[in-house]
């Protein structure tokens, strides 16, 4: 095996508002030291990242509780996680050196927005009418938009333009949910 760590996590998306999952994907040196591994989450809206003492090979549930979200109830009921960008640092000793980061667009809630925005949709075994192909079409862009915001963020490394586009989708999704689903 090489001389060196490759430091690597997977944050699979899910329709869970509740909780983000963060597996280590790393390959370990036999020959270098594994020790210190420091997990830093930055939620949104949060000025200061969570840090996390963990063992190198987990399986992460990350919950409102773990990050701080949340400080009662933990145990009964667990509140949504904010969605939008995660910034997800992960290192091992000399954790100054040794590191990956991530940013993550954390969209949850607004896929259950829009797969609720299908939902209402009046759909049958046929062609949509005009009006409803309406609706699918904006829904399909949106959709798509929302792809592209993930896109700017987490592979262009593009945060402000992903973040500009993800607002403007949020913003539409709650619009048609009023005119939509009432």
């Amino acid at each position: 095996m090489a001389n060196k760590h490759i430091l690597s996590l997977d944050i699979p998306d899910t329709l869970n508002t509740k909780i983000m999952r963060i597996v280590d994907t790393s390959v370990y040196s036999e020959e270098l030291n594994t020790a210190c591994g420091r997990l830093q989450i930055l939620v949104p809206g949060y000025t200061e990242a969570v840090t996390l003492e963990l063992t190198p090979g987990y399986d992460l549930i990350v919950s409102a509780c773990m990050l701080g979200i949340q400080s009662s109830n933990c145990n009964t009921a667990q509140v949504d996680l904010p969605d939008g960008m995660y910034t997800i640092r992960y290192s091992v000793a000399p954790n100054d050196k040794v590191f990956v980061e991530y940013n993550y667009l954390r969209v949850a809630k607004a896929m259950t927005t829009y797969y609720q925005l299908l939902c209402n949709v009046d759909l049958s075994g046929c062609e949509p009418l005009a009006p409803q192909k309406e609706k699918l079409n904006k829904l399909r862009l949106l959709r798509t938009m929302l792809d592209g915001a993930k896109a700017k963020i987490e592979y262009c490394h593009n945060t402000d333009q992903g973040m500009a586009i993800y607002n403007y989708v949020v913003t539409q999704f709650d619009k048609l949910a009023c005119k939509y689903c009432n």
